[in-house]
């Protein structure tokens, strides 16, 4: 909830709020009525508010595919963020999971609140998948059991260079990139993109993510979850928790610096892969996450409080954004 000493700051913030308010409450009542749709679709709203306002101005068989899509990568992910989960049954679990979307029985408790019960109901999930048309199937199951071997694989290992980090950010989000170029190539509407701009449309996304979840990351309990390179920190600090302490704020600066330059390598192949695309819609629904990261990195450059506390971008900010591509929201 919005406080009102905020309203009274930024007043222009106000109507793209309210606006963005009553498109978030139409998009909650185009949940379909069958009980697996219901569930993937109440689920997505649970897990990315965001996510499931932007994607409902897709066409029905497209939105339901990359609904699918993401709540299949995110049940994934879920998987690989539980730091309880021991090892050696973490590993085979992500290595078969695009086996188990074909089960209607399968599922694993894991995660808290929301991602609790997306994990304990996947059924609803992997019955929704098996409705899916079979070239929407297979570009999911694919881009499932390579992002389930990437993950596995980085379990034990370390990102200790740049490759590693794009490789990382390869397996968690440029595959991603690659998914929906498939699913919007295999809904007819769009040419199938390269796999070198579908993979920097997803190493953009995510390395903004990394780094502004810095903090969140290393003080992560059990373990500390940690995704910077050390060929980029190791030239400012000897460990990367060393960057959250007030006597190193400005090396930490330094380095945050140059993780945003890193990240800013991807814009141009960003541009590039949006301006090849031919539907509204699809333009619309690739450009909105490609803004906002855009202003995340805006905000996080040489921003000390990233090591402090919570950085993202102001709630009225995102709102004005998600407005400007509300009059082709149905």
């Amino acid at each position: 909830m919005v406080s009102l000493r905020a309203i009274l700051k930024h007043p222009d913030d106000l109507y793209p709020m309210l606006k963005l308010k009553l498109a978030m409450r139409n998009a909650e009542k185009q949940i379909p009525p069958e009980p697996h749709w219901g569930f993937c679709y109440s689920m997505l709203h649970r897990v990315s508010r965001s996510f499931a306002l932007v994607i409902q101005q897709l066409d029905t068989d497209l939105r339901d595919a990359i609904c699918i899509f993401y709540l299949v990568l995110r049940a994934l992910d879920t998987v690989e963020d539980d730091t309880s989960i021991a090892t050696d049954v973490k590993i085979p679990i992500l290595m078969d999971f695009h086996s188990f979307i074909y089960n209607r029985d399968w599922h694993f408790s894991c995660g808290t609140k929301a991602y609790k019960v997306l994990m304990d109901e996947f059924h609803h999930v992997s019955t929704a998948f098996q409705e899916l048309g079979r070239s929407y199937q297979e570009a999911i199951e694919d881009i499932t059991m390579r992002m389930g071997a990437g993950m596995a694989k980085f379990i034990s290992k370390e990102v200790e260079t740049v490759d590693d980090y794009d490789e990382y950010c390869h397996y968690v989000a440029g595959l991603v990139g690659l998914g929906l170029s498939k699913l919007f190539h295999a809904s007819g509407k769009e040419d199938m993109a390269t796999e070198h701009l579908s993979n920097s449309m997803g190493l953009f996304l995510q390395k903004t993510n990394i780094i502004r979840d810095y903090l969140e990351d290393i003080n992560e309990i059990p373990k500390s979850r940690m995704f910077w390179p050390r060929q980029i920190w190791s030239k400012y600090v000897n460990k990367l928790e060393d960057l959250k302490y007030e006597e190193n704020s400005v090396k930490a600066l330094q380095c945050l610096n140059d993780m945003v330059t890193n990240a800013l390598l991807h814009v141009e192949d960003s541009l590039k892969y949006m301006s090849a695309l031919r539907d509204p819609s699809i333009f619309r629904f690739c450009a909105i996450p490609q803004v906002m990261a855009i202003g995340t990195l805006a905000l996080c450059y040489n921003n000390i409080q990233l090591f402090r506390g919570v950085v993202k971008m102001r709630r009225g900010k995102l709102n004005i954004t998600g407005v400007l591509f509300l009059p082709y929201i149905s």
